[in-house]
C-alpha cells in the first residue's frame, strides 16, 4: 500500500504547478513568477500581485477601448453618413415641393378645362344672334369683335345657369358667358375670371349698348359683356391664371385668329369647328416672388396667336419664359403651359 503522506505532497505540488501555468500570447505555456513555497504551494502574498495576471488583465484591458486613431475614424464616418442622410432629405423635399407645385397647376388648368367644356358645348350657335370674339375684322353679327392684343376676351349666349337678379318664373336657361383675365388693379388682378349673367325669357336687360342706348332687347343689340356688370355675376375661376389666349379650328382644316373664311361674318360659327384655348399657370408659391406689374409685363411678354402649328405657340412661349433674365428664375422655371381644343356642337340653324 502506498502511504498518503508520502503522496499527499507531490499532489499538492503538481496542482500548484497547473494552477501557476499560462498560457502566452504565442500559445506557448509558462510558469508565473509567484512565489512558492517548500511544498509547491503559493506562498501567502499579502497584498503582492501575481505579475502573471497583471500581463493578462492588460492585454484584456487593452483589447476593449478604442485608440484615438479609431474614434477619429467613427466620427468622421458618423459625420458623412449625417451628411449624406441631410443631403437626401433636402433633395425629397425639394421633389416632393416642385411635384406639389405642378400638381397645383394642373388642377387648376383641369377645372377651368372642365368649365369652358360645359360652356362651349352648350353655346347657342344662331345666325340671327351677336358674339364677342377675336377677329381680324368686325362683321354684321360681331360688331364689337376686334384684333386683341395680349390677352384674349371672349364672350357668346350659352344655355347654362348664371346669375341673374330676377329669379324664378321670368329666368330663362339662356346666360351670357365670357372668360377674361382680371385687370382691375386690386387683389384678383391677372387672374381669368368668368362671366355668367343669366337672361329673362324676353331677353330684356337693364344694361346699355356700347353707344349709350338701352339694350331693350339683348339679342339686337352688339354684344358687349363687360359694360354695366355687377361683380355679382362674375367668378374667379383661374385664380394662377395670368395668360389667355384662343384661336380657331376652321372646318377647311385651317387655323386662324378670325371665326370665318367663307364670308366676313360669324354667322353662328358655321365656318368654325373648334376652339383652341391656350393658358399660362403659375403656381401660388411662385406666384409671390412677383408683383402684378411683373406679372402683367410678362403676360404682355408672350406673343399672341400669329399662324403657328398646333403647340407652336406654346414651344415660343416656353423659350422665351427660359431667355428671360430680368425676372427670378425660381418663378419662372414654375410657370406651366396648357393647351385644349374644344369641338362645337352642331349649328342651331
Amino acid at each position: 500500500m502506498r502511504d498518503d503522506k508520502t503522496t499527499r505532497p507531490h499532489v499538492n505540488q503538481t496542482r500548484s504547478r497547473l494552477l501557476n501555468m499560462q498560457r502566452c500570447s504565442h500559445g506557448a505555456m509558462r510558469r508565473c513568477s509567484g512565489r512558492t513555497d517548500s511544498n509547491g504551494m503559493n506562498a501567502p502574498q499579502g497584498r503582492g500581485y501575481n505579475f502573471c495576471e497583471l500581463a493578462f488583465r492588460s492585454r484584456l484591458n487593452a483589447s476593449g477601448a478604442f485608440t484615438l486613431a479609431e474614434l477619429l475614424v467613427s466620427v468622421g464616418v458618423l459625420v458623412l453618413l449625417t451628411l449624406l442622410a441631410t443631403q437626401l432629405l433636402n433633395s425629397a423635399a425639394k421633389i416632393i415641393t416642385l411635384g406639389h407645385k405642378q400638381m397645383d397647376a394642373g388642377s387648376q388648368a383641369r377645372e377651368l378645362f372642365d368649365r369652358m367644356a360645359i360652356d362651349f358645348a352648350q353655346i347657342v350657335r344662331r345666325a340671327d344672334i351677336d358674339y364677342y370674339l377675336k377677329s381680324s375684322t368686325t362683321a354684321n353679327d360681331c360688331r364689337l369683335c376686334t384684333r386683341q392684343r395680349g390677352n384674349d376676351q371672349i364672350a357668346f349666349y350659352s344655355t347654362v345657369p348664371g346669375w341673374a337678379a330676377l329669379t324664378g318664373a321670368q329666368e330663362s336657361p339662356v346666360s351670357i358667358i365670357g372668360y377674361r383675365i382680371h385687370v382691375s388693379q386690386d387683389t384678383l388682378s391677372n387672374r381669368l375670371e368668368r362671366l355668367g349673367e343669366g337672361l329673362v325669357w324676353n331677353g330684356a336687360t337693364s344694361d346699355t349698348r356700347s353707344d349709350g342706348r338701352p339694350a331693350s332687347v339683348i339679342f339686337w343689340a352688339p354684344l358687349n359683356p363687360w359694360a354695366n356688370l355687377t361683380n355679382s355675376a362674375f367668378d374667379i375661376i383661374g385664380r394662377d391664371v395670368f395668360r389667355f389666349e384662343y384661336y380657331y379650328l376652321l372646318k377647311n382644316g385651317n387655323l386662324s385668329s378670325t371665326p370665318w373664311y367663307a364670308t366676313s361674318s360669324v354667322r353662328g360659327l358655321q365656318d368654325v369647328s373648334a376652339i383652341i384655348v391656350d393658358i399660362a399657370v403659375i403656381d401660388p408659391k411662385s406666384r409671390v416672388l412677383l408683383s402684378n406689374s411683373d406679372i402683367a409685363g410678362l403676360a404682355e411678354d408672350l406673343e399672341d396667336y400669329s399662324g403657328q402649328a398646333p403647340g407652336g405657340l406654346l414651344a415660343g412661349w416656353r423659350t422665351l419664359l427660359d431667355e428671360n433674365t430680368t425676372l427670378p428664375r425660381p418663378a419662372l422655371s414654375n410657370v406651366r403651359l396648357y393647351e385644349r381644343c374644344f369641338y362645337l356642337s352642331p349649328a342651331d340653324l
